[in-house]
């Protein structure tokens, strides 16, 4: 077995001495257990989510669909980039939620911004899409339906071959349709990106680099 287990571990005994499992000698990726949890990931504010290392080739459609919760008014969501200019990004920035597209000719941006006293960042599960197809972007969050004009008509294609990052992204990585560097701090779940006929579901659990991120359940609240 090379993983480790998704659950809570408590009174443990060796030899009828409990384990003070209050103050270890060291931690790693253990966080403290909630009474109440939630399926889907929880970010920490700390760090981010690495999956496909081989690199994620958007090209010219995809539709990335997720949900998540926060109290937070800033953190990247998702982000996929090139060593060029090519990207996307997904961020929520003011409490708004931008998502961005760079087909090679520059960035254009979809916005939603939560009319009146309705906001994003109150700890309830909002439900994300975000669709690009050629030039074309738009984005859904809660059934509202946000487009933008692109005068980059011409250009249909994100040539990107990096991994996509989730949550945030370490410091050596470029990201260039991503404004904001703040980790996301909150839960996400069913993080899932199509391509034409291909769906696929993304588990946090797979991922090859995560940081202060605990990919199997959400604290019922925030704690």
């Amino acid at each position: 077995v090379t993983h480790s287990i998704p659950a809570c571990i408590g009174s443990m005994t060796i030899n009828s001495k409990q384990l003070d499992n209050e103050s270890p000698v060291s931690i790693f990726a253990v966080n403290k257990c909630y009474e109440t949890v939630q399926d889907g990931t929880f970010f920490d504010g700390s760090g981010f989510a690495a999956l496909v290392r081989e690199g994620y080739k958007v090209r010219s459609d995809v539709n990335i669909s997720l949900e998540f919760r926060t109290t937070a008014a800033h953190g990247v969501l998702l982000g996929v980039s090139s060593a060029k200019v090519d990207a996307i990004g997904l961020e929520i920035v003011q409490g708004k939620v931008l998502f961005h597209v760079n087909n090679g000719a520059g960035r254009i941006t979809a916005a939603y911004e939560p009319r009146g006293t309705n906001s994003l960042c109150d700890g309830k599960w909002h439900k994300l899409q975000a669709n690009k197809s050629k030039h074309h972007i738009s984005l859904i969050i809660d059934g509202n339906l946000v487009h933008t004009d692109n005068p980059y008509i011409q250009s249909t294609s994100a040539d990107t071959n990096n991994p996509i990052y989730v949550g945030g992204y370490p410091a050596d990585v470029k990201q260039n349709c991503l404004t904001s560097k703040s980790s996301f701090r909150g839960c996400l779940r069913n993080l899932v990106l199509t391509k034409g006929q291909h769906t696929e579901l993304f588990d946090f659990s797979r991922a090859f680099d995560l940081r202060g991120v605990f990919p199997h359940s959400c604290p019922g609240a925030e704690h």
